[in-house]
């Protein structure tokens, strides 16, 4: 028999390892665990970083610099069909974080919303939504239009100290706290 004679079909099928059947399966007895130690325990697992009790990598390179991740806005995320789906929403209504804690979308007021556009198996929007939330996608503002509905961003926090206003469609902040850096043309003669 020849390699090109093996179908596609005959490395399919491959017997799972039997651990723990005799000595003349090679995996028999300590069934391939070797003598005690916690490896050779049941119920034994080690953290993925684990580098057997010397100093981890991690723990070894230098930290330095700077990150922002702490002053990430976090926000409780709703999609659209999630909205209409409810029966608070199902023939219209004004969503607000508090009224969308009320019917248990999400969890409580204290982080600002964000909506999102899918619409699940319907394609369009049929209920008139008054939306007033953080932020609201592209997407999401446009079906909500089309039904008829209005759509105001408060904005985040940080967007309030920054002087975004959301409802303009212009982004860019007003309130900087920093002045911008004054690069002066060099002439080269």
């Amino acid at each position: 028999m020849m390699i090109h004679d093996i179908t596609a079909m005959a490395g399919k099928y491959k017997a799972r390892k039997r651990v723990g059947r005799g000595p003349g399966s090679g995996l028999g007895k300590t069934s391939g665990r070797g003598h005690k130690g916690a490896r050779s325990r049941s119920g034994f697992s080690a953290r993925l970083q684990f580098e057997g009790g010397q100093m981890p990598f991690f723990r070894r390179i230098a930290k330095r610099g700077f990150t922002n991740v702490q002053f990430k806005t976090q926000f409780w995320i709703v999609n659209l069909c999630d909205i209409v789906s409810h029966p608070d929403f199902a023939k219209g209504g004004n969503v607000s974080p508090e009224t969308l804690a009320k019917a248990g979308l999400i969890r409580d007021d204290k982080r600002p919303v964000k909506v999102l556009g899918d619409l699940g198996e319907s394609k369009a929007l049929k209920a008139k939504l008054t939306v007033d939330v953080a932020r609201v996608t592209g997407p999401a503002k446009k079906a909500i239009t089309d039904a008829g509905g209005t759509v105001n961003e408060t904005g985040s926090r940080r967007d309030q100290i920054r002087g975004v206003d959301r409802n303009s469609g212009d982004d860019t902040p007003k309130n900087l706290n920093k002045k911008p850096k004054r690069r002066a043309a060099k002439k080269f003669n």
